[in-house]
């Protein structure tokens, strides 16, 4: 048969493969070996190998025990697929071996023994026998140039590349003896650990990778929070911010306050290879809810890799995380509209149907843990957010900024989980301590998140809070607001409008009383009388 010929079957079998009759057909054993092995044999035919990896991406899609059966030793499907996605020399390439890891690690009950297994197996044809996480770096690297250059398809190669990023760093701290990054979750068992909460030093190598793809990725205007972005928020999550791992994250130069910069337009999304979206199963929704209701700080792990020798020791994740928030908010919230508004949330599904929560969730817990574990961070982002100039004459909350617009969530009905997240991010960011967070933004404003936390009342003003009592020109600030306390007026009052002013306000409490909205032992005039206060 002729490579022509080849092709052409092929295509009319991917056809088939898109309704499940045609998908069940080739999840068996013998269709699935037949299929891995043509994309190996057709390796120079690079046209007929991918339609091969098609039709077993498509299969895998519409039927979960596929994934399964590939994994098997009878096809060893998984292996192959990373040798695949080693050489791999097109986006094309890249995307179809990792959307089918993608698709096969989905699920650790399935897919435990093929995680640990990648993680730990050297691969003796990779430089400097590597694992799957130093084949998955190096393939970030190379991804993060054909972005740059607008090579087609090589955001949907770098975004499925991510999603099976994301499954490992989620679920192989699950398979096996990891270290706890809170001292009370050590005893946990596997069932019950929350992303970010475990680490395993063999994942210590991707850390660099991803970075370098959070710093230079081109962003999509106006919403800069698009794949493949998302994603590799969603993988730096998962990872500990530490002392050990702090030039990685922060890079080694002064830093300066971040500016907002100049977006960069994206190359059109090609479409998937289904027919479907790319997100079928994309999103790793639960893991990050789970993450947010569960947020705690990071502890210490040492990284042994460290960034490529051409990487800028500029780079700081800080900085480019608050840039993200400050770019997204003013989208979705632009000027001083209330997060409520519907305005907001038919923004929202303009880029697909979604809602703010999810859109802006991950970014805020990436932000949140930044704070926990870094101080130097923390105090960086909460002076850009805070500055000790800032101009407290109008109510913070109205503000057309950041703050302004972090401070309107905390009062959001509508994205209730952004609220929370919004919150823990402001309380990291004040050394979560219920004083200082009051004493920066108003304990009105916090007041919902606090209580929610314990704390019922305003917290009692210290000294050491951290929090300034006064502003940058020696003014007295409100406790309750966060802006300029004015000094009351006197009112010029005559004795005869003083008392006709007091009339009207027994008149007022004599009717409530009557009326019964009043116990009589409220009403401030007959307690008087009582007290013998009144002549």
């Amino acid at each position: 048969m002729s490579i022509a010929d080849a092709l052409s079957a092929l295509s009319a079998v991917k056809g088939l493969g898109r309704i499940p009759h045609g998908a069940q057909v080739l999840a068996s054993i013998a269709n699935l070996k037949c299929l891995v092995t043509l994309a190996i044999k057709l390796e120079t035919a690079p046209d007929a190998s991918n339609e091969a990896l098609k039709c077993v991406a498509n299969t895998l899609l519409l039927n979960e025990p596929a994934r399964t059966t590939l994994l098997s030793q009878d096809i060893d499907g998984g292996n192959i697929c990373i040798e695949l996605l080693q050489k791999s020399a097109t986006p094309e390439n890249t995307f179809l071996s990792s959307r089918i890891l993608f698709l096969c690690t989905a699920s650790p009950h399935q897919s435990a023994s093929f995680i640990q297994s990648i993680v730990e197996t050297k691969r003796t044809h990779f430089p400097g026998n590597g694992t799957i996480i130093d084949v998955i770096a190096l393939k970030l690297d190379d991804l993060i140039a054909s972005m740059q250059a607008g090579i087609k398809m090589s955001r949907d190669a770098m975004t499925d590349l991510l999603k099976l990023t994301f499954n490992i760093l989620v679920h192989y701290p699950k398979l096996v003896p990891s270290e706890s990054q809170y001292p009370a979750l050590a005893g946990s068992p596997d069932d019950q650990k929350v992303m970010g909460d475990f680490w395993n030093s063999r994942l210590d190598g991707i850390l660099p990778s991803l970075v370098r793809a959070f710093q230079t990725v081109p962003l999509s205007s106006p919403n800069p929070l698009t794949s493949p972005l998302t994603h590799i928020i969603h993988s730096l999550i998962t990872i500990p911010v530490d002392s050990s791992s702090r030039a990685i994250w922060f890079g080694t130069l002064p830093h300066s306050r971040p500016t907002t910069p100049q977006l960069n337009s994206s190359e059109p999304t090609t479409s998937s290879l289904t027919g479907a979206s790319h997100d079928d199963q994309s999103t790793p929704k639960e893991h990050i809810e789970r993450a947010i209701s569960s947020e705690i700080p990071a502890g210490r792990r040492s990284f042994h890799q460290s960034p490529l020798p051409d990487s800028p020791s500029t780079a700081d994740c800080a900085s480019r995380a608050y840039e993200l928030l400050d770019m997204t908010l003013a989208h979705f919230l632009p000027g001083d509209i209330d997060s409520d508004d519907p305005a907001v949330r038919d923004l929202c599904k303009i880029d697909g149907d979604t809602s703010l929560d999810e859109i802006v969730c991950p970014l805020v817990l990436l932000i949140t843990r930044l704070c926990l574990g870094d101080n130097d961070a923390k105090t960086r982002i909460r002076q850009w957010l805070v500055p000790e100039d800032l101009d407290r004459t109008h109510p913070l909350e109205k503000r057309a900024d950041l703050l302004g617009r972090c401070l309107r969530l905390l009062a959001s009905v509508y994205h209730s989980r952004l609220k929370d997240s919004m919150g823990e991010m402001l309380y990291a960011m004040c050394d979560s301590n219920a004083t200082t967070l009051a004493g920066y933004f108003g304990y009105g404003n916090v007041a919902g998140f606090l209580f929610h936390k314990g704390v019922v009342s305003a917290p009692p003003a210290s000294a050491t809070s951290g929090a300034p009592p006064i502003t940058a020109s020696g003014l007295p600030i409100n406790p309750i607001t966060g802006t300029v306390e004015h000094p009351s007026e006197n009112i010029d009052m005559t004795d005869e409008e003083k008392e006709h002013e007091a009339e009207k306000l027994f008149v007022l409490f004599d009717r409530l009383e009557k009326t019964g909205a009043l116990p009589p032992s409220q009403n401030p005039y007959r307690k008087a009388f009582q007290e013998g206060k009144m002549g």
